[in-house]
């Protein structure tokens, strides 16, 4: 397996999909928005990865952005090649780009005229992870979330051709509270790459230390923050959850999927008693239907 991951890195990275909380470019819609979606996808999971240093191994996708054996754990200098052949999606006149999953971006990127900001948005998110760890208030989190989560509804909307201010407000509320509602499943795999994505002044007013976040199970103060930041997702969600009766068709389906992804994990955390620390609590897929049917009658 490892060997197939480092001989095709592209793949390695779209693989992925399966495994978020939300479905990425699910088989009811047109073939066209699938390839647009997974495009975008595919440029998102690859800036993460480079992030948290999970890229494939065998140095493939280093080598595809031009930075030698020797330099390829510098994720900041990963960060800045990268940055680099994304601009060459956007130089029509350019030789394009080198690594294969901003190859397959650069058609996307033309049938919808996106512009660079939501793609620059993401890396800087990831060149922040590498200095940035902790987060003093709310308001500093959500000032990350708007790079690391809201671009991608961003591009969604701007690939389907939905996009109106109002729809973006919506787009941020949803994308912003799957950030949180992510940072709430992985608290003990983030802490120990050294990050911790719950905001110190919340953890100072529930009593907890990094220390508890460390333990094999949570105590009472840790599942009372965790109770308290899920609920903070689930009014964005709710304040989001509009978006899906502004649209129609296929796409009202791509978006209650979104929507009941984030709802679905909510309930799965719930379910563990906000004790988060053995691992992310993760929703079955009635859970994920039930939510999706709730959403798009418009409840919940």
């Amino acid at each position: 397996m490892a060997a197939a991951r480092a001989a095709d890195p592209e793949r390695a990275t779209l693989d992925k999909a399966a495994d978020e909380n939300f479905p990425v470019a699910p088989f009811f819609l047109p073939r066209s928005w699938r390839d647009d979606l997974m495009a975008v996808y595919g440029f998102a999971r690859l800036v993460d990865d480079i992030g948290d240093g999970d890229l494939a191994p065998g140095g493939a996708d280093a080598r595809l952005l031009g930075v030698s054996e020797e330099d390829a754990g510098d994720r900041l200098l990963l960060l800045d090649a990268f940055e680099a052949d994304l601009h060459r999606v956007f130089d029509p006149a350019g030789p394009g780009p080198g690594h294969p999953l901003l190859r397959r971006l650069r058609p996307t990127v033309r049938r919808h005229a996106l512009t660079p900001g939501p793609f620059l948005g993401l890396i800087a998110a990831n060149r922040q992870d590498q200095l940035v760890k902790r987060y003093e208030t709310h308001d500093d989190l959500l000032a990350y979330c708007e790079l690391s989560a809201n671009p991608v509804g961003r591009l969604v909307l701007a690939v389907t051709g939905t996009s109106t201010p109002e729809r973006i407000r919506r787009s941020d509320a949803i994308c912003t509270a799957l950030q949180i509602v992510e940072h709430l499943q992985d608290v003990a795999e983030d802490l120990g790459r050294d990050r911790v994505y719950l905001p110190a002044a919340d953890m100072k007013r529930f009593h907890v230390q990094e220390a508890d976040l460390a333990a094999a199970t949570a105590g009472a103060s840790v599942r009372a923050l965790v109770a308290y930041q899920a609920e903070r997702a689930r009014e964005l969600l709710n304040e989001g959850a509009p978006l899906v009766g502004s649209v129609h068709g296929r796409l009202r389906l791509l978006l209650a999927g979104f929507v009941a992804g984030g709802r679905a994990a909510l309930r799965a955390i719930a379910a563990a008693e906000y004790d988060v620390l053995p691992g992310p609590p993760k929703p079955g897929k009635v859970q994920l239907l039930r939510e999706a049917g709730v959403t798009l009658r418009g409840k919940g």
